[in-house]
C-alpha cells in the first residue's frame, strides 16, 4: 500500500555474475541453491498457518502448484558446486516429496504445473473436488523460488533486463522482475471469509511464448465469467508483468469488458512469482477486501495503455467482488472472481 518495492538489481546468474537484473529474493537467501534448500524453513513457517495435521489423508487432499519446483537444485548439480546431493530434490516429484515429508503430510498429493497459471489451475481443481463432494476441504499450496536457471532463461528472452517493471505503462522497452513467492489457500464448502464465485481458463495454443496479437485470448477468458458478475461492482487485479504487448492486450480486454472498474498489477513491487503468482497476489486481494483499500500499480506512472489503470492506492467503496487474472507462455489464460462469503 505504501508503494514499497522488494526488487533489487542483482547479478542474473548469482555467483556466476552476469548483467544486473531486478530480482526479489527471500530475505537472506542467495540466488544460488543451497543444501538443504534455504527456502524450506520458510515453507514450514507458512504451512503452519494452515495447520499441519491431517493434510494429504482421507477427505483432506493437497494440491501443490509450481513452475520451478527443484530446478535450481538441478542447475546447482550441473553448473554450481556439482554436489550429487542436489539431485535428491531436483525434480518436481522429489521436490514435492521433500516438502511433503518435512511437513508431515499424507500421500494424497496432486501436482499441477502450467507456467504462470499453475496456482489458478490448482484453485480450479480444488473447487471442482469440493463441488463434486469428494473432499471436505482442499489445501492448495504453491511455491516458486528463483535460481540462475530461471533468471538466465528469462534474461535470454530479453524481457528480464536492466529495467524495472512498470506494468501497463506506455514506454519504449518492456521489462519484468522475478521474485521468490509462496502462498496457500484452504477451500471448503461451507465456511470461510471469501467465496470463489466464478472461474474460467482458456488456452490459445498460439505460440511457444507469445499471445495471439488480436488479444482474443484475453477477451475469451474474461467473457466466461461475465454472466456470474451481472449486477456486481468489481475491481480488477491483472497479471501485469511489465511486458509491452501482453500488458496492452490485457489492459484493453479489461477496459472493453469492465470499463468502469479500476485495474491494478503488483509485480512492480513483488516481482513475478511465476507459477505461484495466482495465490501470492490473491492473498493481497483478500487483505485489500478486508481493509476496504487496494494498492495501486506500483512502479507505474502515466501514460498507461488504458485510462482505468490505477497507479495509486484506492478505496474499494461499493465494489463487492474482485477479478484476478493470470496469463502464461503459449497463450494460457486463467481468471477468478472473489467476493466476501
Amino acid at each position: 500500500m505504501a508503494g514499497r518495492v522488494a526488487i533489487r538489481a542483482q547479478p542474473v546468474l548469482g555467483s556466476g555474475g552476469g548483467d544486473s537484473v531486478p530480482l526479489a529474493l527471500l530475505p537472506g537467501r542467495l540466488l544460488d541453491e543451497e543444501l538443504l534448500p534455504a527456502w524450506l524453513p520458510a515453507l514450514g513457517a507458512m504451512a503452519a498457518r494452515a495447520g499441519l495435521e491431517g493434510w494429504g489423508w482421507g477427505r483432506r487432499p493437497v494440491i501443490i502448484t509450481s513452475s520451478n519446483f527443484g530446478v535450481g537444485s538441478l542447475y546447482a548439480h550441473r553448473h554450481g558446486d556439482k554436489d550429487p546431493r542436489h539431485l535428491e530434490h531436483g525434480t518436481p516429484t522429489s521436490s514435492v516429496e521433500l516438502v511433503r515429508g518435512s511437513l508431515g503430510w499424507g500421500p494424497d498429493i496432486t501436482v499441477i504445473s502450467h507456467a504462470c497459471v499453475s496456482a489458478h489451475l490448482g484453485l480450479l481443481q480444488a473447487s471442482r473436488r469440493i463441488a463434486a463432494g469428494v473432499a471436505d476441504e482442499v489445501l492448495v499450496f504453491s511455491y516458486d523460488f528463483l535460481s540462475p536457471f530461471v533468471t538466465g532463461g528469462f534474461h535470454a528472452l530479453k524481457i528480464l533486463n536492466e529495467g524495472f517493471p512498470a506494468p501497463y505503462q506506455v514506454r519504449e522497452t518492456g521489462s519484468i522482475a522475478l521474485g521468490d513467492g509462496a502462498a496457500f489457500a484452504v477451500l471448503t464448502a461451507a465456511r470461510g471469509d471469501f467465496q470463489l464465485i466464478a472461474q474460467n481458463v482458456f488456452n490459445e495454443h498460439h505460440h511457444f511464448t507469445a499471445n495471439d496479437p488480436s488479444g482474443s485470448g484475453f477477451h475469451r477468458v474474461l467473457q466466461g465469467i461475465v454472466p456470474a458478475l451481472q449486477g456486481r461492482r468489481v475491481w480488477l487485479k491483472g497479471h501485469g508483468t511489465g511486458t509491452l504487448e501482453a500488458g496492452r492486450l490485457e489492459a484493453e480486454a479489461f477496459a472493453t469488458l469492465f470499463p468502469d472498474s479500476p485495474l491494478v498489477g503488483w509485480k512492480g513491487s513483488l516481482g513475478h512469482t511465476l507459477g505461484s503468482c495466482g495465490l501470492v497476489e490473491l492473498a493481497i486481494v483478500a487483505q485489500s477486501m478486508r481493509t476496504g483499500r487496494a494498492p495501486g500499480t506500483v512502479g507505474t506512472r502515466a501514460p498507461c495503455f488504458t485510462s482505468n489503470v490505477a497507479t495509486e492506492p484506492f478505496a474499494l467503496g461499493a465494489a463487492d467482488a474482485a477479478i484476478c487474472a493470470g496469463n502464461a507462455f503459449g497463450g494460457a489464460h486463467a481468471v477468478l472472481a472473489l467476493s466476501h462469503a
